[in-house]
């Protein structure tokens, strides 16, 4: 600035005295410079968008800003493949995922720390500090004495690998794009580089010598991109700065030295007839309006991410445009609105204007310098000065009354702001189980083994699936994907009931793992269809209500038991057991990775999970074991022998149809009928049809051997036998 210039010229050659006179001349010449009227500082601007470009300005942030940031350093996309199949006679499928390597430079300076992230406008790091998808993260504050980011030196080497000390970036390592359609998204970060700041932080570092300690209330942040005259002219749209270069240092803002009130001697008379002020020694006067008043204060909004916010100042709207304020720093909206209205105030004072003669120099009363009038009430601003013949003339404004600027306590509002949905990764929760056979989906002779995941919260991005088939090894299983399954666990206990029947007396209470998530009713039409079908223990149940208790609470009533071949573990429920709706958002498992062992577990290892959540598979063998059979009959002859029948069922085949015999799935039709315990039978049968006949003598033969014993029947499938019906004994 011109003051800084012929001040310390002033300084060099009249020692204080002079500095005073170089300071006053060279506030004409920012006048000059400058104009009278506003000024205009740096233009704000809408967020943003992350680029790499040379020769792109790298801003300075102070306190708490949002940035887009050039990206630096990047690597080529590194595509992974990964071969996924649902078993033998299955067709392999290969999943292609695809991850980033780039660095982000933020800052010119030194930052703190690193806030959020927004990636695409959806929060990539929330408050928590973890990111919301896969990769590292390392961020790099800017400090003298930095190293090299350690993937750069490993990608560029140590000759080559810069440490870009004094400059802030952060470096992104192997980040998933499968939630960015395979793209590095435009990203924008929270750059934290002060807790508190002044001017001195913003203009001290760039200008030697400056005494700037102009505190800025109610900013948040500051975002620099050009020079301290850029910044300088900023400032003074809300807080007019007066510049001394009198002394030793630069003062902005120069009344911050000053304790008490000039007062000036009795203006001096002019001998001459062409001056100010002829009989008097001054002359007041009052400026015309400012052709566009500041009304309008334009900033960063904090409660909206940072977003562009406006706030206007009350009063009569003045013809034309209304004046705008373009200030790059973060407010909220309520410091806004008195930032506004102070300068709208104070501007209106200071059209009072006075031209004031004096023969007496004083270092003191320099630009900026407060002064009272001898006769005229209020205080007054040295704007500039003038040496004539006559003395010295000194121009004078109006200062605003004590708190006359004072802000009155007005409503402001952002606006409702639709931020991202700051949610944490959630715990990992995982049912493993195998679907029973359905003739619509798949083929009878391969297993349906699926990983119901789910997490505590909606933020879940998801998890890596392992099998363990008993020995300790991990297989992969591939990813489970971002839709979450229903589950929970079972509260209360249900008790025993027929498979025949709607158990209208019974009620399960569960606890989902997400209060958020929700159980819909169904009637007995949607039953029909198969709606609301659900695992609880090792029984699959169908539920016609559901009932909200809150807390993630459910009732559930209206039950259909022993649902897809189930019937024999109805009465097998234990309080804590799982709870899983089966619909769609089950995620297959390869049948050939996950084995047959019977210690075989599925595990899961997400983002937010300390350990691996891990779970056996549930139903294991359903998928292949027939159906028992039903309705069992006895026929006794006149002569002693018996005939037992019973009616078979098909897997798959779990909608009745009237007047159709639904085909087996089975290689052959066979039973097993067994006297006594199944697995150490006394007498035992095959049969190739629904039909046993044992004689009398047989008959006898058993009895005396068995009295108590009971015939069951399994039914032998191709690869199982299905669980035993008893037919009865045979007294």
């Amino acid at each position: 600035m011109a003051t800084l210039v012929f001040g310390s010229l002033g300084t060099m050659l009249g020692g204080p005295i002079g500095g005073a006179v170089g300071s006053l001349i060279g506030r004409q010449f920012d006048s000059a410079l400058f104009g009278s009227g506003s000024r205009q500082g740096p233009r704000l601007r809408e967020l943003a968008v992350t680029s790499s470009s040379y020769g792109q300005v790298l801003p300075r942030h102070f306190g708490r800003m949002r940035t887009a940031g050039t990206v630096i350093w990047a690597t080529d996309l590194v595509e992974r493949s990964e071969v996924q199949g649902t078993g033998k006679g299955s067709p392999a499928l290969t999943a292609y995922t695809y991850s980033a390597n780039f660095a982000v430079a933020l800052a010119s300076r030194p930052i703190k720390a690193l806030g959020r992230i927004w990636a695409d406008g959806k929060l990539l790091r929330g408050a928590d500090g973890a990111l919301k998808a896969a990769g590292t993260l390392r961020v790099h504050t800017g400090t003298g004495d930095q190293a090299p980011d350690p993937l750069i030196v490993s990608a560029e080497g140590a000759a080559r690998c810069p440490a870009w000390r004094d400059l802030a970036y952060v470096v992104v390592e192997d980040l998933d794009l499968s939630g960015f359609y395979n793209r590095i998204p435009s990203l924008t970060f929270e750059a934290i580089a002060d807790d508190d700041f002044t001017l001195q932080d913003v203009i001290g570092p760039l200008v030697e010598d400056t005494d700037a300690a102009v505190p800025l209330p109610g900013l948040a942040g500051y975002t620099s991109e050009a020079s301290p005259v850029a910044d300088l002219q900023a400032f003074d749209q809300i807080e007019p700065l007066e510049i001394d270069a009198a002394g030793d240092a630069l003062v902005i803002a120069r009344q911050r030295r000053q304790h008490e009130v000039f007062t000036l001697p009795e203006p001096a008379i002019p001998t001459d007839d062409d001056s100010f002020g002829a009989r008097s020694g001054f002359a007041r006067h009052r400026a015309a309006p400012v052709e566009n008043p500041p009304q309008i204060l334009r900033y960063y909004d904090l409660d909206r991410d940072y977003q562009a916010g406006v706030q206007r100042a009350t009063g009569r709207v003045a013809s034309g445009e209304p004046g705008a304020i373009d200030l790059p720093a973060a407010l909220s909206a309520a410091s806004a609105r008195a930032l506004i209205e102070r300068t709208a105030r104070r501007v209106d004072w200071s059209r009072d204007r006075i031209s004031w003669r004096t023969c007496e120099l004083d270092p003191q009363v320099a630009p900026g310098a407060l002064v009272a009038l001898p006769g005229i009430d209020g205080h007054w601003r040295v704007r500039d000065w003038e040496w004539r013949d006559g003395g010295v003339e000194l121009a004078l404004e109006r200062a605003a009354p004590t708190g006359a600027d004072i802000a009155p306590a007005l409503g402001s509002d952002p606006g409702r702001p639709n931020p991202p949905a700051d949610i944490g990764p959630g715990l990992t929760r995982l049912v493993a189980l195998e679907l029973p056979f359905d003739a619509n989906e798949g083929s009878p002779d391969t297993p349906r083994p699926v990983a119901a995941v789910s997490a505590t919260s909606a933020g879940w991005s998801g998890t890596a699936l392992y099998a363990d088939r008993g020995d300790g090894a991990l297989q992969p299983l591939g990813p489970s994907g971002r839709n979450r399954a229903v589950i929970g666990e079972a509260v209360s206990l249900l008790g025993p009931a027929s498979p025949l029947l709607f158990d209208r007396g019974s009620e399960l209470i569960v606890t989902l793992v997400d209060p958020a998530m929700q159980l819909v009713g169904t009637d007995m039409a949607g039953i029909a269809e198969g709606a609301n079908l659900a695992l609880v223990g090792e029984e699959i149940v169908q539920f016609v209500h559901a009932t909200s208790l809150g807390e993630g609470r459910w009732r559930l009533q209206g039950l259909l038991r022993g649902r897809g071949g189930t019937e024999a573990m109805i009465g097998s429920h234990a309080a804590g057991e799982a709870f899983v709706l089966l619909r769609a958002g089950l995620v297959p498992l390869s049948t050939a990775k996950l084995g047959s062992a019977p210690g075989r577990q599925v595990l899961a290892l997400g983002r937010g999970d300390a350990v691996a959540a891990a779970s056996p598979v549930h139903l294991d063998g359903i998928g292949l074991r027939p159906l028992s059979p039903v309705h069992p009959r006895c026929i006794t002859a006149n002569d002693g022998a018996r005939t037992y029948a019973w009616t078979r069922r098909a897997r798959g085949g779990w909608s009745w149809q009237d007047g159709i015999d639904v085909p087996l799935v089975e290689q052959n039709e066979r039973y097993l009928v067994t006297l006594g315990e199944p697995d150490a039978p006394v007498a035992s049968w095959i049969c190739t049809e629904p039909l046993l006949m044992i004689d009398a003598a047989t008959r006898d033969r058993l009895l005396a051997t068995a009295p108590d014993a009971v015939l069951r029947v399994r039914q032998q499938g191709t690869h199982a036998l299905s669980h035993a019906l008893p037919l009865g004994p045979l007294a």
